[in-house]
C-alpha cells in the first residue's frame, strides 16, 4: 500500500514515540536529561518566588526584638519562555518515488527529520549552559580572509557545516555584511572556513547563529553569573544578595582541579547548598580522574526514563554527601557548575524540542517550492528557585 501524507502521520507519530524522542533528546546531554522537566508553562509569564533573607525581629530582649520586627526578605523571578525552531525539509520526488516501499519512504523522511531534532536538541542543550545572548564561541583575532579561529578551540563542538553565522563585539551591534555559512570545520584545531570573506570582525567579537541575538534560554551562566551587576534580571535586581539571587562564586582558576572543586564545593555548603551534581567539560573531567588516579570512584547515573538512560559520573565526597561529577559536551571550558537539581526546573509548553503540529498536521506542503517541511522546536525557560543553592567554579583554561 502506497503511503501519501494524510496516511504518513499516523507512522511519523508511530515511530517517533516517546521513549524514541527520550533517547534522541538526552542520551548525550546529561544536563537536559537530568534536569526536572514541566510541561505545563501556559501564560504569558511564570513567577518563581524567592525567599533571600529571613525576619530580623529577634534578640534575647524582648522589646529589642519586637522592636526590630520586619518581615522575610521575598524576591521573584518572572520568567518567560525563549523560542527556538529547526525544520527539515524533504523533496517531494524524493517521497513519491518512494511510496511503493514504506521503509523507503520511512528513511527519505526520517533522515531529514532526525536531523531536526538533533539540531534543536544540541541548541536547547548548549543553551542551558550559557547566557541567553545566542554567543556560541568568540574569535582570537582580527580577520580578513575566510578562516575563523576560536578563542576557545573546545567551542568548535557548537559548530556544524552549512550554519549562518553573525558577529557581534557587545550584544547590541551587530557586524555587517553578513550572515556567514561555514563551508568547513577544522575540529582538531578549533577553526573554521567560512564564506563570503569576512571583513570588519575584529579580535574577542562574539558569535552567534543567524537569528539567535539575545534570544536564546536563560542557562546556568545567566542564573550563575561570573559577577553580579545592578541590571535586573527577569524583574529583579540581584545586588540586594549577589549569592542569594545569583548563585554562588568560586575562583579555583589557580588551584589543581581536584582542590578548586572541594573548596568550592564546601563554600556552596557553608552557604546551605546540598548539590547533587557537578557538570563539567569532558576535558576537565578526565583532568579529575587524572588527578584522583586510583582514589577515583565510578558511578553510573540513572537518568530514570522510558528510553533507560544513564551517565558514568566521578565521585567526590562533600561535608553534607557525595556528589557526581559528570562531563558533558555542552558545558563550557575552564567553569564547573555544581547542581542541587531539587532547585531548578525547565518550564516549557510541551515537551522540549518537540515535532510541532497543534494543528495536527506533521508535515506541510511547501508553498514556494515542490518539497514537504517538518518542523522541530520548543517554547521554553530554565529556571531555580534557589540561586544560592548552586554555584560555578572557575577553573583553570
Amino acid at each position: 500500500m502506497a503511503l501519501d501524507l494524510t496516511s504518513f502521520a499516523p507512522a511519523l507519530k508511530q515511530y517517533y514515540t516517546k521513549g524514541f524522542m527520550q533517547n534522541m533528546v538526552y542520551k548525550n546531554n546529561p544536563f537536559l536529561a537530568l534536569v526536572p522537566k514541566y510541561t505545563d508553562f501556559v501564560g504569558s509569564n511564570m513567577p518563581i518566588p524567592v525567599i533571600y533573607g529571613n525576619p530580623t525581629g529577634r534578640s534575647a530582649t524582648f522589646a529589642t526584638a519586637q522592636a526590630n520586627k520586619n518581615e522575610s526578605k521575598l524576591s521573584g523571578f518572572t520568567i518567560t519562555r525563549n523560542k527556538d525552531y529547526s525544520l527539515a525539509s524533504i523533496d517531494n520526488e524524493t517521497l513519491e518515488a518512494s511510496q511503493n516501499d514504506r521503509g523507503a519512504f520511512m528513511k527519505a523522511v526520517t533522515v531529514e527529520v532526525d536531523g531536526a531534532i538533533h539540531a534543536a536538541t544540541r541548541s536547547l542543550a548548549t543553551a542551558l549552559y550559557r547566557d541567553g545572548t545566542g554567543a556560541i564561541g568568540r574569535i582570537t583575532s582580527t580577520v580578513t580572509g575566510t578562516t575563523l579561529n576560536l578563542a576557545t578551540a573546545q567551542d568548535v563542538v557548537n559548530f556544524e557545516v552549512g550554519m549562518k553565522l553573525q558577529f557581534t563585539p557587545d550584544f547590541s551591534t551587530v557586524r555587517a555584511g553578513g550572515p556567514w555559512t561555514v563551508t568547513a570545520v577544522n575540529r582538531s584545531a578549533g577553526t573554521m572556513t567560512v564564506s563570503p570573506t569576512l571583513s570588519g570582525i575584529t579580535a574577542a567579537d562574539y558569535i552567534y547563529v543567524d537569528g539567535d541575538l539575545n534570544a536564546k534560554v536563560k542557562g546556568l551562566d545567566a542564573w550563575l553569573p561570573a559577577s553580579v551587576s545592578a541590571t535586573t534580571f527577569f524583574g529583579v535586581n540581584r545586588t540586594a544578595d549577589s549569592t542569594r539571587l545569583g548563585g554562588v562564586r568560586y575562583d579555583g582558576s589557580s588551584q589543581p582541579i581536584e582542590e578548586a572543586l572541594v573548596d568550592g564545593l564546601s563554600l556552596l555548603e557553608r552557604e546551605g547548598g546540598s548539590p547533587d551534581y557537578c557538570f563539567m567539560s569532558f576535558a576537565n573531567l578526565s583532568n579529575l580522574k587524572k588527578a584522583l588516579g586510583s582514589k577515583v570512584q565510578y558511578v553510573d547515573v540513572d537518568a530514570g526514563y522510558e528510553a533507560k538512560l544513564s551517565f558514568k559520573g566521578v565521585m567526590i565526597d562533600g561535608n553534607k554527601k557525595p556528589v557526581i561529577c559528570i562531563g558533558d559536551q555542552n558545558c563550557p571550558a575552564a567553569v564547573a557548575y555544581f547542581i542541587q537539581m531539587d532547585t531548578w526546573g525547565l518550564y516549557s509548553l510541551g515537551d522540549a524540542p518537540r515535532i510541532l503540529d497543534s494543528d495536527g498536521n506533521k508535515m506541510l506542503r511547501e508553498a514556494s517550492s515542490d518539497a514537504v517541511e517538518v518542523r522541530v522546536g520548543y517554547y521554553c525557560q530554565l529556571a531555580t528557585s534557589s540561586p544560592g543553592y548552586n554555584a560555578r567554579i572557575a577553573l583553570a583554561s
